[in-house]
């Protein structure tokens, strides 16, 4: 009963996951590791919901902001102003940390004794990543290889590409079609994990924490189609030209805390991952430019499924 319950419970988590795909494209930060990585020649699978919160990018939009958005891209010609520099720092900021749920489904698996690897699907951003397992021991709930309590240590590389579309929302929408926003990035993110087993060999959960290194490659571009310097006269020569594919990079750091609860073959993980970052100066049209940086939260739920293969 207890199995079939945990089986309900997946069914639903996947079917959220599935109404958050048009909206979930951004690559997961959320930390659900353990110290522990998946015994050899076992599986794990299971899926994770959360919400992107990004300080700097709630901070960069308003109402004022999304009323000037709607007007400007119901109009056949758009003066270049402030409000226009605001709307391309807006879509920046969307790029590189939106505002929106998130989901992904995963699986791994052990390839040998204290290494597993394992892909991630984002609806969007597709992840793979693998784990080395540096501390504590490498047994399973059936075959214990250490004392309930024990410590584990771990530290992964993630890779993951994606194509940064804003999301289709009115506003986004209305400042895609005044800027021709576009832009793809690939993220890189080193956890280093430690948890604290509950029970033998994870049997019952773990409660885990440690710290993250992220580093992001963005390409993006504007192509306006309707933007113009002066009154707006619609003379070629004033139009604002588009600004090519410009490349930036940045770093973020920082930490997480999961919880790891069930038993044996099925748990539900509650985490909550901060980040720091430094986005750094980005160029815009007209030859201006934008400063970005801030924290983000992301808390998140997962459910994890942990299938066994049989042992001599």
């Amino acid at each position: 009963m207890l199995l079939l319950s945990f089986f309900r419970a997946a069914v639903r988590l996947t079917a959220a996951a599935a109404l958050l795909t048009a909206a979930s494209c951004t690559a997961p930060r959320a930390i659900v590791s353990t110290g522990k990585v998946t015994p050899r020649g076992e599986f794990r699978a299971g899926g994770n919901l959360a919400f992107n919160l990004p300080t700097e990018t709630i901070g960069k939009t308003g109402s004022a902001l999304l009323k000037a958005a709607e007007e400007a891209a119901n109009k056949d010609t758009v003066r270049y102003n402030q409000t226009i520099e605001r709307l391309q720092t807006a879509a920046l900021a969307y790029a590189l940390d939106p505002v929106r749920p998130a989901s992904d489904l995963y699986i791994r698996y052990g390839v040998i004794n204290r290494l597993d690897v394992g892909y991630k699907y984002a609806f969007g951003s597709h992840v793979f990543d693998a784990m080395y397992q540096f501390l504590g021991p490498t047994g399973t709930p059936e075959n214990p290889g250490g004392q309930p309590g024990a410590t584990y240590g771990s530290i992964g590389l993630q890779y993951a590409t994606q194509r940064a579309k804003l999301p289709n929302i009115p506003f986004l929408d209305d400042v895609n079609s005044v800027l021709g926003f576009r832009a793809s990035r690939h993220d890189l993110l080193v956890p280093l994990v430690f948890s604290q087993s509950l029970g033998a060999e994870e049997e019952i959960g773990a409660i885990s924490y440690g710290v993250v290194y992220a580093h992001s490659f963005l390409r993006y571009g504007f192509q306006p189609r309707n933007l113009y310097n002066g009154p707006g006269s619609g003379f070629v020569n004033d139009r604002v030209p588009e600004l090519g594919t410009t490349r930036q990079n940045f770093s973020s750091f920082g930490a997480f805390f999961n919880a790891k609860l069930g038993y044996r073959y099925a748990y539900f993980i509650p985490a909550l991952s901060v980040y720091y970052q430094n986005y750094g100066e980005y160029q815009l049209l007209n030859n201006k430019t934008a400063k970005l940086s801030g924290l983000t939260f992301i808390p998140s739920l997962g459910l994890q499924f942990r299938i066994p293969t049989a042992r001599r």
